[in-house]
């Protein structure tokens, strides 16, 4: 089994990092492989609405200038996910809300019925609001979403990962989401051992109320 987590900060080593790193160890010792991607500082696109993904059999983005596609391809063959991001303004980075819209639009199906988890770091306030806008792309995709003792949240602002290790609460949610991401993980696969598989879902219904 193996985890993709996803650091989107431009700081490859900084509080986010600090806090998916200690996920990423958590489940390295249950057995599961991982590895973190680094969204870097390099830019990434917005998704435009052009629907022209809709148009590809692979699944993929119209726009390959970037990481999107290449993450894809990743995630099918992926078991969980947890996206990771430090709080801006009381939101996520725009990096990693521009990621994740795209790669979700385009590739919904690598992503399907696989649990995942937001996790989030900042210096004081706009972490509930973060973890809600990252998690809403898990909501709408029929994955299970991961929860731990308490709002996977770490403290540490201004870049300064010393104070991530110094918040002993907060890595002590991160290990535990990383123990309930195995345990979720380990629950899937003896069931698909079992023959039991995922719902299917009913062909959507559009319901639009303005015409």
């Amino acid at each position: 089994m193996n985890v993709l987590l996803f650091n989107g900060s431009c700081n490859r080593g900084g509080c986010t990092f600090t806090a998916l790193k200690e996920i990423s160890d958590t489940l390295n010792n249950e057995g599961i492989e991982t590895e973190i991607i680094q969204l870097g500082n390099k830019p990434i696109r917005d998704c435009i609405g052009c629907g022209g993904c809709r148009n590809m059999t692979e699944g993929k983005c119209v726009f390959s200038d970037d990481i999107v596609n290449e993450v894809i391809e990743k995630a099918k063959t992926a078991d969980g996910f947890i996206f990771g991001s430090p709080v801006y303004y009381a939101h996520p980075s725009g990096r990693i809300l521009s990621f994740m819209d795209r790669l979700f639009y385009a590739g919904s199906a690598a992503f399907a019925f696989k649990p995942a988890a937001a996790i989030v770091s900042a210096r004081r306030a706009g972490t509930t609001a973060s973890l809600d806008a990252i998690t809403k792309h898990f909501t709408i995709n029929n994955m299970p979403v991961v929860s731990s003792s308490y709002w996977p949240m770490v403290h540490g602002g201004q870049n300064k990962p010393g104070e991530v290790k110094q918040d002993l609460e907060g890595l002590q949610v991160m290990r535990n989401l990383a123990r309930n991401m195995v345990w979720l993980l380990k629950c899937i696969e003896l069931g698909k051992q079992s023959g039991f598989a995922h719902p299917i879902p009913e062909e959507q219904i559009m319901t639009n109320f303005i015409r």
